[in-house]
């Protein structure tokens, strides 16, 4: 088992970011390998991805979401994929965004990319790819 812990700032208010975040259904948008989340009931979630050619289809469970705090999920099954996102308030239009993901690499070529660091980079590319989206998104919408 893997753990990765990655932090970005975002320029915009923690209830903007919280907001986002929690929207399964916008992570295509950023998260790189994330096809489509649709929400099977207000806790379930159904995720395809297609990480390095491997296309996968299952079901997350949202564990804990505690509003402007934190929201955590697992996967039901395989993959073994756990994740909890916190939210620090910084100042009024900036706030401090905490990734942690847990993950067994299945297979040679998931367990040869942990060790060579791509899914560390990966967090951090999501990580990246959500402050620019939101503080855009921000911008744009006047939030």
């Amino acid at each position: 088992m893997s753990q990765i812990e990655k932090s970005i700032e975002v320029d915009v208010s923690l209830r903007i970011a919280y907001t986002q975040w929690t929207r399964f259904d916008t992570f295509p948008l950023f998260l790189d390998g994330v096809e489509e989340i649709t929400y099977v009931s207000d806790v379930l979630t159904r995720w395809k991805t297609r990480i390095d050619g491997v296309e996968r289809e299952f079901d997350a469970e949202i564990t804990e979401q505690i509003p402007d705090e934190r929201v955590a999920w697992k996967t039901v099954g395989q993959p073994n994929w756990a994740a909890v996102v916190t939210f620090e308030h910084l100042d009024d239009a900036k706030t401090k965004i905490t990734l942690q993901r847990i993950y067994t690499p299945q297979g040679l070529t998931e367990r040869l990319g942990d060790r060579l660091g791509h899914v560390k980079r990966r967090a951090a590319g999501d990580l990246k790819n959500f402050k620019q989206y939101i503080e855009s998104r921000s911008a744009q919408s006047g939030y």
